[in-house]
């Protein structure tokens, strides 16, 4: 499911180049590099439909590669974020007809083969409303190490009985009309009847859809409820990635 909620509170439209890392080429896209290029684990964190240069997401890959992974995050978007009226009902649906999480998903495994050519075997990927369904489409494929799923989007009971072996942790808001908490529980369920795989599933009181990349930086609450979902974020990759 999508909606209004989706596309709220984007980020700054004009902002400095953001974080310690570089741009470099990829199979069909740029992305932002940031960590050792001689770390042994890769983690790839895919963005909402705001895309790649979000300030708050680029400070989060810096800190993922401070605690020793190499940090990929594509620009799947080619620049064209989304720039629509969030309550204009052909909006997002027109958006996505050139950016949906199915390409993300191909454009993904081609990052993925070039990472392992380089010798980078043990790979994660967290994925952020839009980016979430993606996570999940490479869970399914086991074309990942461990996934992070981050107020996840357009991502369905079906996608989740798919997911096989792949160590899998879903934060949802409180208050999400994309992936109510409901529809997060029912996820949970699921999850906790396959034995052959661990996963974790939390509700995280009083935020709102978005709340890990998407705050405001002058709120300390907001700052810091973004703060304990992305530390929960690492310490799953440090769990199952090392």
């Amino acid at each position: 499911m999508a909606g209004p909620q989706c596309c709220e509170s984007p980020p700054p439209k004009d902002h400095p180049f953001v974080g310690v890392g570089r741009l470099e080429p990829f199979p069909d896209l740029t992305a932002y590099v940031t960590g050792s290029s001689d770390a042994k684990d890769a983690i790839i964190l895919l963005s909402d439909i705001f895309g790649y240069e979000a300030p708050n997401l680029r400070k989060l890959a810096d800190k993922v590669a401070a605690a020793g992974y190499f940090v990929v995050v594509p620009d799947y978007f080619s620049g064209d974020y989304f720039s629509g009226d969030p309550y204009a009902p052909n909006s997002l649906p027109d958006w996505l007809k050139n950016h949906s999480p199915e390409k993300g998903f191909e454009d993904t495994l081609k990052v993925i083969d070039l990472l392992k050519s380089r010798g980078i075997t043990n790979i994660g990927a967290a994925g952020f409303c839009w980016g979430a369904k993606v996570v999940v489409e490479l869970a399914k494929v086991e074309g990942i190490k461990a996934g992070v799923l981050l107020h996840p989007a357009f991502v369905t009971v079906d996608d989740i009985k798919a997911v096989v072996k792949v160590p899998i942790a879903i934060l949802g808001a409180e208050v999400d009309m994309i992936s109510p908490p409901e529809l997060v529980k029912q996820f949970g369920v699921i999850l906790s009847e396959k034995s052959e795989l661990a996963s974790f599933v939390h509700i995280y009181p009083g935020v709102h859809h978005g709340w890990t990349i998407r705050y405001d930086e002058n709120d300390e609450i907001a700052v810091r409820n973004a703060e304990v979902a992305n530390t929960k974020m690492l310490e799953w990759f440090d769990k199952y990635m090392k």
